[in-house]
């Protein structure tokens, strides 16, 4: 069995995550989220956020079709670990040239281009002007 790992915070879902999760399920049998706990949101995003508790992101996912299991992580150490134990680990295009936490026990890394105009921090931008 090929087990597909992805991980992000998932604020507010949106077409880009539907996208990157269903495609990340055609890669293997299995798809593992991992989710950024509220207080790493907090402390990679700020204090405003998240605007969906961990409970209510890991609700949603746990509920899309793609999507097997859920993890919530605090720490790159815990992140690491679950990492070790897929086949494959799915990042957006958007990470090509940065650090990727767990890169170097994945197994494989596979790219998905982003749809562009999908995020959740335009989104939330969005929201507060109108």
């Amino acid at each position: 069995m090929k087990k597909i790992f992805v991980n992000g915070t998932f604020d507010i879902l949106h077409v880009g995550h539907l996208a990157l999760l269903n495609y990340a399920k055609t890669l293997g049998d299995e798809l593992s989220v991992a989710m950024d706990s509220d207080k790493r949101v907090k402390k990679l995003k700020g204090k405003s956020r998240p605007i969906n508790s961990e409970r209510e992101r890991a609700e949603l996912l746990i509920n899309l079709k793609a999507v097997d299991k859920v993890y919530i992580f605090d720490t790159d150490e815990e992140l690491i670990k679950l990492v070790g134990e897929h086949d494959i680990m799915v990042k957006g295009s958007d990470y090509k040239d940065k650090p990727i936490i767990g890169n170097d026990v994945c197994k494989e890394l596979v790219f998905f281009d982003i749809i562009n105009g999908y995020s959740t921090t335009d989104k939330i931008q969005d929201i507060i002007s109108r």
